[in-house]
């Protein structure tokens, strides 16, 4: 009895019990006559006991299939926690972003406020204290760009060597492949503006 991996595996039929063959009476036979007797008395016994066998074997090999279906749905169980594991680290390289996001943002506007307005004569500001600040917020808001960028691939790569090793052991599925991290190629992204933000700012203070 076998049954696939996608297949649930079938219980056996409940076998009802057969009744004990009766034991024969035998003392008042001829001797020849109570050993024939006895032996297909055996013969039954033996046969009954054949059955019991073969519905044993049945459910064996019953539990037996239900112990694979289990080992893979717990192979299938840990390759999806694999992608759960990714798909947070996904997540948390959003975060970065969106706090990096902030941050660059935030300075680069502070910057350009204090920086035209002075320029301009609106703000009578001697000081580049308001400016490099807002330089201090784009620098904070790429590095922390970077150490986002870079614990996440050391993650991720430590993450796929230790799938592989397992699919390569067979204890879990590698049927299902990491796909391109977006959330990566946007945070490499982001990362150059806030390069090209703290570029632009040097060459503003230096002319100015």
């Amino acid at each position: 009895m076998s049954s696939t991996n996608d297949e649930a595996p079938i219980r056996p039929e409940r076998v009802t019990e057969a009744p004990l063959p009766a034991i024969p009476e035998v003392s008042q036979l001829d001797p020849d006559i109570a050993s024939v007797t006895l032996s297909q008395h055996r013969t039954k016994l033996s046969t009954h006991r054949t059955g019991l066998s073969e519905h044993r074997t049945d459910l064996s090999e019953y539990r037996t299939d239900l112990s694979t279906s289990r080992t893979e749905m717990s192979m299938r169980r840990t390759g999806m926690s694999f992608q759960r594991t990714r798909m947070s680290a996904e997540r948390t390289l959003m975060s970065v972003i969106r706090t990096a996001l902030s941050l660059i943002g935030f300075g680069f506007t502070i910057f350009q406020v204090f920086s035209k307005g002075r320029d301009s004569g609106l703000l009578k500001i001697g000081t580049a204290a308001p400016s490099n600040f807002g330089m201090a917020l784009v620098m904070l808001g790429v590095l922390l760009l970077v150490v986002g960028i870079v614990y996440h691939v050391n993650f991720m790569r430590t993450l796929r060597a230790q799938r592989n090793a397992m699919v390569q052991h067979g204890l879990v599925h590698g049927e299902s492949a990491y796909p391109v991290s977006y959330t990566l190629l946007t945070a490499c992204a982001l990362l150059l503006i806030g390069l090209y933000a703290i570029v632009t700012m040097v060459f503003d203070v230096a002319r100015g």
